[in-house]
């Protein structure tokens, strides 16, 4: 925000997805958006388990990325009405730690809808109080989600998938890797009380320009053959944008996803986010260019 009130940054987004080489279908979803007049950037991905077991989780993680954004589109505009001034961050921090609640009861309450209508076993079990009892892991998914402003970043995930943030200089930092993924088990929306498992990431950008952010699903990271490719495929994102512009970026994406979807087998989904100069969407961006190498 410069000494007028007038907004510094704006939001630039990627968004797209490809399905594994080997699927009938996709099991992942995301989007990426701008809210608050475009201050506020929110991004989501959310990759469905797909095992037989999991049988409609396509839709579940359709309506993960749908409850999602629709919970965090409320938070992001508060975010930018009350984020420049400190005194406010305890109080949206705060209420930040309560969105994944509110994401999980949108997303049951949108399975039980289904699930009412058209039961996934053709017809709803009774629990041991005889209440009506919905498998909701037919619908399992993951979600990773962020929201971004000139003056903070907050990132949400609960399950496996990946968020790069990525510094003008091509620093990378992922706030919630812990090392490789041993195995195929992961957290899921479809588990009792899901929330208390999402883990949180908030960051104040007091230290200059924020950062570009990249979500994807782990069919993405997975096609790499190790960590630091990855990274270096994510700084490579950062790089084309700055130099060709988002757009070039956005052209090649599906070259690039359905590239490591024939390696991981997976599908492969990425929503992002770059910062570009405001005070607006009109401003002055560098042109497209035809070919961005990543490698």
């Amino acid at each position: 925000m410069n000494a007028t009130g007038t907004p510094t940054v704006a939001w630039e987004l990627l968004d797209g997805g490809v399905k594994g080489v080997a699927k009938k279908y996709s099991q992942d979803r995301g989007t990426a958006l701008t809210t608050a007049d475009g201050r506020a950037a929110v991004l989501t991905v959310a990759d469905g388990h797909g095992s037989r077991a999991h049988f409609r989780s396509d839709l579940g993680a359709r309506w993960a990325v749908e409850a999602f954004t629709s919970c965090a589109r409320v938070y992001a505009r508060e975010v930018v009405r009350r984020g420049d001034d400190a005194a406010n961050w305890p109080r949206l921090l705060a209420e930040a730690r309560t969105l994944p609640q509110q994401v999980v009861h949108a997303w049951r309450r949108r399975v039980l809808t289904q699930e009412a209508n058209s039961p996934a076993h053709g017809g709803i079990g009774t629990s041991h109080s005889g209440a009506p009892e919905a498998d909701l892991a037919v619908y399992g998914s993951t979600l990773v989600g962020a929201v971004l402003t000139e003056r903070l970043l907050i990132c949400w995930q609960l399950g496996d998938g990946d968020i790069v943030l990525v510094d003008e200089d091509g620093t990378t930092h992922m706030p919630f890797y812990t090392g490789p993924d041993m195995g195929d088990e992961t957290e899921s929306l479809c588990e009792p009380e899901a929330w208390r498992k999402a883990r949180l990431h908030w960051q104040p950008l007091t230290g200059g320009p924020p950062p570009g952010v990249l979500l994807s699903t782990d069919g993405l990271s997975k096609s790499f053959a190790d960590h630091e490719g990855f990274l270096a495929f994510a700084t490579g994102v950062r790089a084309g944008a700055a130099s060709h512009g988002v757009a070039a970026v956005q052209a090649q994406l599906p070259d690039w996803l359905g590239h490591a979807a024939k390696y991981s087998g997976d599908d492969a989904t990425l929503a992002g986010a770059f910062p570009v100069p405001g005070p607006g969407p009109g401003a002055a961006r560098p042109q497209p260019h035809p070919h961005i190498d990543t490698h």
